[in-house]
């Protein structure tokens, strides 16, 4: 039976959840504050994740960058406050999707369902390849492949550009970035980046890609395109 984490420092919000998810077949662990959602996470390996966002001693953002330090797990973000930033900023450190204090249990459990429905999809017969055009990473050795040619790269040039392509055509900062693949404790300077993309580049352009480039965006950051 598959296991869903909920997480929420309202014992009769987590209480309505969790019948909610018993009622959809699921297992259930509860936590109450950041830290025990990190403990119980590790502990339990769940299949799905609700997170608040308010939270005592870690906050929601915190515990999803933590958790996207180690998992690709599916997170769904809860919050009473419908901001626009704290969605942007949610779903950029990697939630998977984010709902609104007031809801219905029946409306938390189709976005469990959907989510479920679209990591299966993405990730039915994959594993840890990711392809794009002649492009090919493999997280289980790390190794690369570029129009059949292997490209030796260090694990965190591999990690970069996992996220890039993972992530194609979409433009990431430099913070986001550094978030993502160093983490938000980090306090180093971002042009860490810089260096790190110039190195890739710099290996990847060893073997022709005319299918597919990394791009900087100016005053944004970086992106990965697959040409027409």
């Amino acid at each position: 039976m598959a296991m869903m984490l909920i997480a929420d420092d309202n014992p009769q919000l987590l209480d309505i959840l969790k019948s909610a998810a018993r009622r959809e077949g699921f297992d259930t662990v509860l936590a109450q504050d950041g830290r025990q959602v990190l403990e119980a996470f590790r502990q339990a390996a769940p299949q799905v994740l609700l997170l608040d966002v308010m939270m005592p001693e870690m906050d929601g953002f915190q515990v999803c960058r933590e958790i996207r330090r180690e998992s690709d797990v599916p997170i769904i973000m809860i919050t009473a406050r419908g901001e626009d930033f704290e969605k942007i900023m949610g779903l950029d450190i990697g939630a998977d999707d984010y709902i609104v204090k007031p809801f219905s249990p029946g409306e938390v459990m189709a976005r469990v369902r959907a989510v479920l429905r679209r990591v299966e999809k993405e990730t039915e017969g994959s594993g840890k390849v990711l392809q794009a055009a002649d492009l090919r990473i493999n997280l289980e050795d790390y190794s690369v492949l570029a129009g059949g040619r292997p490209v030796r790269l260090t694990k965190r040039e591999v990690d970069v550009l996992w996220t890039l392509v993972q992530g194609r055509n979409r433009a990431y900062t430099r913070e986001m970035l550094l978030d993502l693949l160093w983490g938000y404790d980090y306090y180093g300077d971002p042009r860490t980046v810089d260096s790190h993309i110039k190195r890739l580049r710099a290996k990847l352009d060893a073997v022709p890609h005319p299918s597919w480039e990394i791009r900087t965006i100016r005053n944004v950051g970086y992106k990965f395109e697959v040409l027409p």
